[in-house]
């Protein structure tokens, strides 16, 4: 080796180094959480400007002075949640977190978001018609409920936020519309508040090179899912509405009177992730101030442990003041252990189907047909067949292709053609779009065996029908049995009184919750599968620049759709009875909650088998008896706070709940928590005995209980009958669940308990397993 070769190579080893050595200084945002705002009345501007300030000392003690913390903080939660957001290295992160007030620090996560036939479905209808005994009629169609909405903000012009025939603002609204630019958003008397929070976000693009424009400073909504959701909350009547023409029927929200007000807090995908937690904590905070009644949130991240979940710390810091928090379970079923928002304190919400389909056919060349689902325009006659596996370019693999993925199918081997693709990676639309641009006609969207027979309504931008994973194997066993194949798709029709409904979306997140077992999420479950609401002008149904199209109202899927039915419904509850606890109102729903499905069967998961409660929580919910349950399962803030004591936690990992410090009482077991669900995930050998209390919010009255033990478990209440004399007397009872000899329980089988008086039905889900973890894939 020559002399002058080695400096250069020094110095290329030097270079290598710096590139490829952890840099201490880079940047990333947090939240410095120091627990709950200590303050018993409404703090004044002083107030609220001290304890800005007092962030902006503290963090400048790290920085070096309060004019680099003031640069560097984007968020000062000074009302309900103490704390503050801020952009800071790895160290100082570190550093900060050691400070004797700090209880914690975040770093800014970022989280997902998770779709006029439905009320009908509920019950709050019938054919259109509202019915004198209906829920709405006694609630008043949720007058003067205000429901506030974290999600991609709103699109004001939508007929579903129309005030019309609505009174004055109720007095305790406290909010406002933010209007910072052209494209700002204008209220009225229903749409009451509109917001938007970017900062965490904005700091989060910043660290990978992402400028922030104009469009991200209006609470108005680009991308149709907030105002989807909101409207399906709380949306005002609105006659003659449809989706290109099918599904045509007046759209509502589950309170169609109530006031609504839309938080901004979830923005463009930034890695995959559309909502962050430092925006969605100054939504929450601000919702809280604003004076709602009800917030709700399709959106969430994976399960994490409840100190490290800014969502469910959050969330406790609104049920503490007294909101009911709905949140979706999240899209990631069917495979077990996937759901989120699992906090006690959380309302979690699954998705299930209604009774009605947008019915495409599939006509084989054979004479074979199949009943699949669409919403594009238009059919088509019958016209060669070809599967995307054998359409395929020459440089890509069978298995890329029958994916229909960008840039795999040959044009020359689909031109004029019906193409089939297999559903997955990509969007269901996009998968069109490719057949587009290779030259095919049409499309059969058939499921992978995952999704089974979960199905779903979107606005293909070519003839398209999506059919289930056993059909799809039957037509592409079809296509390799004939040298000429060829199919036609029939032209799309609304069916209603569809048989058996509601089944289990193949989407929706299943339990056990990976965080605490022995709660039972999610806890109830709802239309979430497509379900017509508003949408946004600003962007294509498909929301792909190649489509032009624009429509007001659409069809969306997930447990985004299904957590709003909730809200909606919670609503309802809280116009008729205002001085009922979040607790309560989700006991009242998950005790009144059905099973079984329109056919009078056992509910159905979307693989035709049977449904469990890891499913579907409680069950279905039924409004109309939500109303008036009988008995109800309550919780205090002191009740969570003693769940929490029971889960281990110290008293100083309790603070980050709570501004005060909280002694734990002695002898409380997580058993005895009083949730509407029973859930007993490590029995073993030994009996275990569950403590429940109740509360009379119905005439006085005598309550049997009814038992159906859970197989390999004998089930024994004591008492066995509840006698109440006055509305809001309590009684307690204790269940024993002792194992039957020579029985093995390997996964989860399940049980219930009824209190009736003949009247009222008061059910709760029993959930036992033995807790052997390696077998919960089969759950």
């Amino acid at each position: 080796m020559g002399p002058s070769v080695l400096p250069l190579l020094l110095l290329s080893f030097s270079i290598f180094l710096l590139l490829h050595t952890p840099i201490h200084g880079a940047q990333k945002s947090y939240i410095v959480y120091m627990g709950a705002y200590s303050s018993a009345l409404e703090p004044t501007e002083a107030d609220l400007e001290s304890v800005t300030n007092s962030h902006y000392n503290l963090l400048g003690s790290y920085l070096g002075s309060t004019e680099k913390a003031e640069s560097a903080i984007f968020y000062s939660y000074q009302r309900y949640i103490n704390g503050f957001a801020a952009t800071l290295d790895e160290k100082q992160a570190s550093e900060i977190a050691n400070a004797p007030n700090v209880v914690s620090v975040f770093e800014n996560t970022g989280r997902n978001l998770h779709t006029t036939r439905s009320w009908d479905f509920l019950g709050l209808e019938r054919d259109g018609q509202i019915l004198d005994q209906s829920l709405w009629n006694k609630a008043k169609f949720g007058e003067d409920v205000i429901i506030g909405n974290l999600d991609t903000g709103v699109w004001p012009e939508s007929k579903s936020f129309s005030d019309e025939g609505l009174g004055p603002i109720p007095s305790k609204w406290k909010g406002y519309c933010q209007s910072d630019n052209k494209d700002g958003v204008h209220c009225n008397r229903k749409l009451i508040g509109a917001r938007y929070f970017n900062k965490g976000y904005a700091a989060a693009a910043r660290t990978v090179g992402v400028k922030i424009n104009e469009t991200f400073f209006t609470a108005r909504d680009h991308s149709g899912h907030g105002s989807h959701t909101l409207s399906t909350a709380g949306g005002s009547f609105v006659p003659g509405t449809n989706v290109f023409g099918y599904g045509n029927g007046t759209a509502k929200g589950g309170s169609p009177k109530a006031r609504v007000a839309a938080y901004k807090v979830c923005w463009p995908p930034l890695n995959s992730s559309e909502c962050f937690d430092a925006d969605v904590i100054a939504g929450i905070e601000a919702a809280i101030s604003d004076g709602v009644d009800v917030i709700s949130m399709s959106l969430g991240g994976k399960p994490v442990d409840f100190l490290r979940d800014m969502l469910a710390i959050g969330s406790f810091h609104a049920v503490k003041n007294g909101v009911t928090v709905i949140s979706s379970a999240g899209n990631d079923g069917p495979e077990p252990a996937t759901v989120s928002n699992v906090a006690p304190w959380i309302l979690t919400v699954g998705a299930s189907t209604m009774d009605r389909e947008f019915a495409s056919y599939v006509s084989l060349g054979n004479k074979r047909q199949f009943k699949g689902t669409s919403l594009s325009t238009g059919g088509l006659a019958s016209s060669p067949l070809v599967s995307a596996a054998d359409a395929r370019t020459s440089n890509v693999s069978g298995a890329d292709s029958e994916l229909c993925l960008p840039g795999t199918l040959d044009p020359s081997k689909v031109k004029g053609k019906i193409v089939v693709c297999i559903r997955g990676q990509s969007a269901r639309v996009s998968k069109g779009l490719q057949v587009i641009l290779a030259g095919g006609v049409g499309m059969i969207l058939a499921n992978n065996r995952l999704n089974g027979n979960g199905l779903s309504a979107d606005p293909h931008l070519l003839p398209t029908s999506h059919i289930s994973y056993d059909d799809g194997q039957l037509v592409l066993a079809y296509i390799s049995s004939t040298k000429n194949p060829e199919a036609s798709i029939s032209t799309v029709k609304t069916e209603l009184g569809i048989e058996p409904a509601p089944i289990m979306a193949s989407f929706s997140s299943r339990g056990p919750s990976t965080v605490e077992p022995e709660i039972l999420k999610p806890d109830i479950t709802a239309p979430g599968v497509n379900v017509i609401a508003a949408f946004s002008e600003a962007t294509s149904p498909s929301e792909l620049d190649f489509d032009k199209r624009r429509s007001s109202y659409m069809t969306m899927s997930g447990t985004s759709m299904s957590c709003p039915h909730i809200s909606g419904i919670v609503a309802l509850l809280k116009a008729v009875h205002p001085q009922w606890s979040p607790a309560a109102l989700r006991s009242a729903i998950m005790t009144t909650a059905k099973t079984r499905d329109n056919n009078q069967t056992t509910m159905l998961d979307a693989t035709n088998l049977k449904a469990t409660p890891l499913a579907y929580g409680a069950g279905h919910v039924q409004p109309k008896l939500a109303v008036d349950p009988g008995l109800i399962y309550d919780l205090l803030v002191e009740d969570y706070l003693n769940f929490l004591c029971a889960r281990g936690y110290s008293a100083s990992s309790i603070t980050i709940f709570t501004d005060q410090p909280y002694k734990c009482p002695k002898g409380f077991h997580l058993v005895d928590f009083n949730y509407p669900s029973i859930a007993v995930p490590y029995f073993q050998e030994t009996p275990v005995t569950v403590t429940r209390t109740v509360t009379n919010v119905g005439s006085p009255g005598s309550y049997d209980a009814r038992i159906k033990a859970p197989a390999g478990v004998s089930v024994a209440v004591e008492p066995e009958t509840l006698e109440f004399k006055a509305i809001g007397e309590k009684k307690t009872y204790k269940l024993t669940l002792t194992p039957r000899a020579g029985y093995n329980i390997t996964n989860y089988e399940f049980g219930e308990l009824i209190w009736s008086d003949g009247k009222h039905f008061v059910r709760s889900t029993i959930a036992v397993s033995s807790g052997q973890k390696k077998n919960i894939t089969s759950y």
